[in-house]
């Protein structure tokens, strides 16, 4: 049966290898990105279907959401890639620390956002997160804008753990409903993702230390593993991957406790954007 595949970051690094994978004769692939340029290039080259939409903006998500809404009554496959490392603090239009909204508050709204299709196809949710939830996040469940402690490589970190905390609680909430959840780290990646940042982690990401680093279709390998193999039998719904395989993650990324209170928070956050 055609499937319809949505995945957001898809202009540049592993979202676009991942879409070059994913593009299937018969199935509908939908990219999103910011770039007009971009992701156009990516679209017409794959002769996929695309959007655009800026995750600083929270009512460009809320616009996105019932647009695929609108012309997908099943969604069979939403990969939540976009992302990044961010420089300096910065408060979004939406009154948040920008590192956490466009990582974490966006593709939840989008998720949330696109339940009903997502239940109707028994649909995979696949979240890029890192493997910095484990050496960087500062994770505060009360001041998740970062406003009184702020740097930016744990703002990324924090958005990273954010992202298994939202994958596990939307298989707790939904698994039952037949969607199946998976967060996954793709390794270090040769990409633009930390193009924003002036840290460390610009230099480090550099076009000098890129020959060491992963591709980005190694990189894209577990999202599209993911997307194309059965839940349930050839990975468990909920769960942490690295290369294929169980990763082990934080203490505060198993904690069932947090993973609500996030969810909580986060519908509050989204609210009236």
């Amino acid at each position: 049966m055609p499937r319809t595949t949505v995945i957001t970051g898809a202009s540049d690094g592993i979202g676009a290898a991942a879409a070059k994978m994913l593009a299937y004769p018969g199935d509908t692939l939908v990219l999103v990105g910011r770039s007009s340029s971009k992701t156009k290039a990516i679209a017409d080259e794959l002769d996929a279907d695309y959007f655009l939409a800026d995750f600083t903006e929270l009512a460009q998500v809320r616009a996105l959401a019932a647009a695929l809404a609108e012309k997908y009554p099943r969604i069979d496959v939403l990969a939540n890639n976009a992302g990044g490392i961010m420089g300096p603090r910065e408060v979004t239009v939406d009154g948040h620390e920008k590192t956490f909204q466009v990582n974490h508050l966006a593709p939840f709204l989008l998720t949330t956002l696109l339940i009903e299709q997502l239940v109707a196809a028994r649909a995979t949710v696949i979240n890029t997160s890192s493997g910095a939830h484990k050496a960087m996040s500062r994770f505060d469940i009360d001041d998740l804008d970062a406003e009184k402690h702020y740097g930016a490589n744990a703002a990324y970190g924090n958005a990273k753990l954010a992202n298994i905390l939202f994958t596990k609680e939307l298989h707790r909430r939904y698994g039952d409903h037949g969607v199946n959840a998976a967060a996954f780290h793709p390794g270090v990646v040769g990409s633009n993702f930390s193009a924003e940042s002036t840290g460390m982690l610009r230099h480090v990401y550099g076009s000098m230390a890129r020959q060491f680093m992963l591709s980005p279709a190694q990189g894209a390998d577990t999202l599209v593993w993911l997307a194309t193999t059965q839940p349930g039998e050839d990975w468990a719904p909920g769960e942490y991957y690295v290369r294929r395989k169980p990763a082990r993650s934080s203490r505060q990324a198993k904690d069932r406790a947090l993973a609500l209170q996030l969810w909580e928070h986060s519908t509050a956050m989204v609210a009236g954007t």
